[in-house]
């Protein structure tokens, strides 16, 4: 594992780790769902918080439980950066692993259901969910638009989350897909 990955990665564990306490649980993947419930302004028994709540359920389940290496409910710093390190070695196997859920996500960041994301719906999105400033998610969105459109197509998406878990390149716009890391 590369540096630039380790760095991404502990960005990415300072987002799911919504309660601050040094912990990826069940419960701070439950209210990763609920911001994002609420940042859709989607009632918690519709069908949108139905689909968000399975899959982060799933993601629970398949993706950051098998991490919890002392079997104590929980999954700190270390067994999540093991986690990855172990799991995320191959891009080819990123149709099964990542693929889902980043469909999911996009789905439910497309706010006006156009199978695009504009700065907007990234911004609400990525602001509420994974506390990132508006500041750092205009800019990041700006790199993540590879054909300048305005709006980041399913592909674009795609290539941003592939690139961000399983990419080296320490120059890579998508390292800052969860918010500005230090290089």
């Amino acid at each position: 594992m590369t540096e630039p990955q380790d760095l991404k990665y502990r960005q990415w564990f300072r987002g799911a780790d919504v309660d601050g306490d040094g912990f990826i649980t069940r419960r701070d993947v439950r209210m990763m769902s609920e911001r994002y419930i609420a940042a859709r302004g989607a009632a918690p028994d519709s069908e949108t918080a139905r689909r968000l709540n399975d899959g982060m359920d799933g993601f629970w389940t398949n993706v950051i439980a098998p991490m919890d290496q002392d079997g104590d409910g929980k999954v700190d710093l270390r067994e999540m950066i093991a986690g990855f390190r172990r799991v995320l070695t191959d891009p080819a196997l990123y149709p099964q692993q990542i693929a889902p859920i980043t469909n999911l996500f996009f789905d439910l960041t497309d706010l006006d259901g156009d199978d695009k994301i504009d700065q907007g719906e990234f911004q609400l999105i990525y602001d509420a969910v994974a506390d990132v400033p508006g500041e750092d998610c205009a800019e990041v969105f700006a790199t993540l638009d590879l054909d300048g459109s305005g709006a980041l197509d399913r592909a674009e998406f795609h290539k941003a989350v592939a690139e961000f878990f399983y990419g080296n390149d320490p120059h890579a716009p998508a390292n800052h897909l969860f918010g500005k890391i230090a290089d």
